[in-house]
């Protein structure tokens, strides 16, 4: 989570724009010289990482290390990490910008040490690099990864934005409107665990702006957190067994193994073999126990075709009865909470609210009680959309699920 000292540098640079030894990859060698299959060769996908701070003091080693651990991902995947376009705070420069705290807890900087790093993450490079894939017209499907900082404009969350080396920003409108530019058909996904990454739900419409019509493109992406709140994961502490965020969940959960190289039984939810993106996303909801509210482009719009009077309504509804029409992975999300808090799935969740009347000394707590409470009012917001039978609703869920359900190199 970022300090508020970081939010006032960040605000001031964002008014100033709007008015104008460390540890080694803990996958094993066996993981790390997995080869690509010839179906994976044949399905070669896009793939754009952009990480770090906008600055030195924002630049933690978690970031860094978030990238490497994409990188072993791609590995125990079976792609090659060469493929992939790696961005990274101040690049190549050779210039020690990497926060991290020693083993007597004292702040250091180092250089950055990430295999096949490209160059910067400048506004620039993210662009060149958007436009280039969309102007090539290949139909083949993206994948895009930010793991940094981001904030939003004062008392405004629709156009949130992401914080790029030396301080340079990319609003949500601004990054719509890149991937507008892109073959309605060519499937584009992002997954981005900053701050306030909510807000980057609206890229499913026209330019990013959700007074505008659903764009028709064949996109999704996957959030940490409402575009509200903050997040975490960004801590200069070097252990990687210590970190517990939305993109250790999320990329464990695509692959069966936590960042320590340790095996996890696969979330493979609907049992067809394979881990989609959302069933990685649910994964996470269950798995990472953090102040976050991960969300999906799916579930906000879902979310926003409802009244106040519909959403009490599914509330009140009877949870197994709910659950009988389900997603699978929306189902175990809701029975793994629901257990967790003692919850009786015979009684609808007002009820149980009410009967428990349950307090939590924790944020994380109350942060897993209000993960409970939406996924229940997405589920019976599908249910109440299918039942509507309206056509155009449908076939717009069906892309966003359907993109949703690909995987890397797998749509």
């Amino acid at each position: 989570m970022q300090s508020q000292s970081w939010f006032m540098i960040v605000l001031l640079t964002v008014i100033g724009q709007w008015l104008q030894p460390l540890a080694q990859p803990l996958f094993s060698q066996a993981v790390m010289s997995l080869a690509p299959t010839k179906c994976q060769q044949a399905r070669q996908p896009n793939l754009l990482v952009v990480a770090g701070g906008g600055r030195p003091e924002s630049n933690e080693i978690s970031l860094e290390k978030n990238v490497l651990f994409f990188q072993r991902t791609l590995k125990v995947l079976g792609f090659d990490p060469a493929i992939a376009r790696f961005f990274f705070a101040n690049g190549n420069d050779g210039k020690a910008t990497v926060r991290y705290l020693d083993s007597r807890g004292q702040e250091r900087y180092k250089v950055p040490q990430i295999p096949h790093l490209h160059g910067a993450a400048t506004l620039d490079n993210v662009q060149t690099t958007l436009q280039k894939w969309a102007k090539a017209n290949s139909g083949q499907p993206s994948f895009f990864y930010f793991t940094g900082h981001g904030y939003h404009y004062p008392n405004h969350y629709e156009n949130n934005f992401f914080i790029l080396w030396d301080d340079e920003i990319l609003t949500v409108q601004r990054y719509a409107g890149l991937l507008d530019q892109f073959p309605t058909q060519a499937p584009v996904v992002t997954m981005m665990p900053q701050c306030y990454s909510g807000g980057f739900a609206n890229l499913i419409y026209v330019g990013g702006n959700p007074k505008n019509a659903i764009a028709p493109h064949n996109r999704c992406g996957f959030f940490a957190t409402v575009k509200t709140r903050p997040s975490v994961g960004c801590t200069p502490e070097v252990n990687e067994a210590d970190y517990i965020d939305y993109s250790s969940s999320f990329f464990s959960g695509l692959t069966g193994r936590r960042r320590s190289g340790e095996a996890i039984t696969k979330p493979d939810y609907n049992s067809d073999g394979r881990v989609s993106y959302a069933e990685a996303h649910a994964f996470a909801k269950i798995d990472s126990k953090t102040i976050d509210i991960p969300v999906s482009t799916s579930e906000i719009w879902l979310e926003r075709q409802l009244s106040a009077q519909q959403r009490q309504h599914i509330l009140s509804q009877p949870l197994d009865s709910l659950l009988r029409q389900a997603r699978p992975e929306r189902s175990q999300v809701v029975k793994t909470l629901a257990k967790q808090f003692h919850i009786d799935l015979r009684k609808s969740f007002n009820s149980n609210r009410q009967q428990n009347r349950l307090t939590f000394d924790s944020e994380e707590l109350a942060a897993l009680y209000q993960r409970l409470a939406r996924e229940i009012v997405t589920i019976g917001a599908e249910r109440i959309l299918r039942a509507s039978n309206n056509p155009d609703q449908m076939a717009l869920l069906h892309r966003l699920q359907k993109c949703e359900a690909g995987s890397i190199g797998q749509f």
